[in-house]
């Protein structure tokens, strides 16, 4: 009976995701960051370097949130386990080329996140003494539309709950985790879809609730302060090792970059290994994935930005748009780069995780079982900070839903425990395409919003930042 609702939910969660990533998702979200590029006179380009200055500033503020702490609870929530699982799902479905459009989409998205940080630090508000803003306070304030700020914050709260902070993050800790402690699934009684949950998977996810626990009902403070350390030191440790392996397989780079090039545009380029490909799908892994780890249009980084000390809506717009750069130009280009150069993004029998951890043990000079583990560690940790730092995206929605209520808050935190609990009984695959269905939800009124309110973000494009 279990087995028959799971596979019937499984089943239904697969037909939305296709439905929601169209081509109409997939067309307005390049629009976007192609409109707000050439309005803004490629921001992402020509101030990329004033970006990094302001990020590296020190706040006068010291109650407040610095720029940086505002980047790396974003950055948390986008460098999770998008940048070693999702890219290496988008090229196992979409073939090398889906890595292209990944960099495109990003690209494109880091002038969408620029606007995104703009309105939200343009349209924020004090409640309670604390800044509030993202999406619910631009559209409200910049359109005047209530009844759709109030849908995007509802759905916020969903997606973190039920969606890209919750199931995808836990669902691959735990696979992950069996995967190495117990590869022979010695499993508990209880099974979901045919698969046993295993007694790692078990004693993984209640070790990830114990220790979200001590993060989350710590409040906002805390989860700032937690960010600020561990985003930065597992994005180093992850680089180093896949800059390692690009250069021990130096000489396959040129042939891997060819073959990222020319299977983005020629679904052929890639069929040996990934049979049944299509532009639509190579697009759709690409662009999908690209939104699902950097964000761009999703409506969620700008919650954050409103948070920052920042008084100054263009230069929090540049803090802002460089986190896509970080995580996508960045740490994902290093992850596709490093399956295809190795050959493990078609390696036979392999899915998720495992991909790039074929990838690790292959090309890293020290033991194998030493890469695996290395791997499992950023994996916990990118997937720790993404569940932390959208559990403050979800109670920023509700303070906005409930006028600040305390005990809503302290409610969602309890419930948002109890969904970590859940997250193990979906198959990855499940788990990634309910997370894709919740981010087209988010995604479509705040790329609405933007949209309309270009003009506001046009005007601040042309001035320096700092310049009032």
């Amino acid at each position: 009976m279990l087995d028959t609702l799971y596979n019937g939910f499984a089943g239904l969660v697969g037909t939305l995701n296709d439905l929601m990533y169209s081509y109409v998702l997939i067309i307005l979200l390049l629009a976007a960051g192609v409109y707000f590029t050439i309005r803004t006179a490629g921001v992402q380009v020509r101030l990329l370097g004033e970006s990094v200055r302001v990020v590296s500033e020190k706040s006068g503020d010291t109650k407040a949130v610095s720029a940086f702490e505002a980047l790396m609870v974003s950055t948390a929530s986008r460098v999770g386990t998008g940048n070693i699982v999702g890219v290496a799902t988008a090229l196992a479905a979409g073939g090398p080329g889906a890595l292209l459009w990944m960099m495109v989409a990003a690209l494109f998205g880091m002038a969408t996140q620029y606007a995104e940080g703009y309105l939200a630090v343009r349209y924020r508000r004090r409640q309670g003494g604390k800044w509030l803003g993202g999406p619910f306070c631009y559209i409200e304030q910049g359109l005047g539309w209530r009844w759709l700020a109030v849908t995007f914050a509802v759905v916020g709260a969903a997606v973190g709950l039920l969606g890209v902070g919750t199931v995808a993050q836990v669902n691959s800790i735990t696979t992950a985790v069996e995967g190495f402690f117990d590869p022979l699934k010695r499993s508990v009684a209880m099974t979901a879809g045919g698969n046993a949950v295993t007694w790692a998977a078990v004693i993984a996810g209640g070790l990830t609730v114990l220790f979200s626990a001590m993060v989350l009902l710590g409040g906002a403070d805390r989860i700032s302060r937690v960010c600020s350390l561990v985003v930065p030191l597992m994005s180093a440790v992850y680089v180093l090792c896949s800059v390692l392996i690009l250069v021990r397989c130096r000489a396959q780079i040129p042939a891997a970059l060819r073959l990222i090039a020319v299977s983005a545009f020629s679904p052929r380029a890639a069929v040996g290994a990934a049979g049944g490909l299509t532009m639509r799908r190579i697009l759709r892994m690409g662009i999908g994935r690209g939104v699902f780890t950097n964000e761009a249009g999703l409506g969620s980084t700008p919650i954050a930005a409103a948070c920052s000390s920042n008084e100054d809506p263009v230069r929090q717009g540049l803090v802002t748009m460089t986190g896509t750069f970080l995580d996508t130009i960045v740490i994902c280009s290093l992850t596709g780069l490093c399956l295809v150069v190795t050959g493990a993004w078609c390696a036979p029998g392999l899915a998720g995780f495992r991909i790039t951890e074929q990838a690790w043990r292959t090309a890293l000079p020290w033991p194998a079982g030493l890469s695996s583990f290395l791997l499992l560690a950023c994996l916990v940790f990118f997937a720790f900070s993404t569940i932390i730092g959208w559990n403050f995206y979800g109670e920023q929605c509700l303070r906005y839903l409930t006028g600040g209520s305390q005990r809503a808050q302290r409610l969602y935190r309890w419930c948002y425990l109890a969904a970590l609990c859940t997250a193990p009984l979906l198959s990855v695959k499940a788990a990634w395409e309910l997370a894709d269905i919740l981010n087209a939800c988010m995604a479509l009124p705040n790329l609405t919003a933007l949209l309309l309110l270009w003009r506001q973000v046009v005007e601040g494009s042309r001035r320096p930042a700092g310049k009032t």
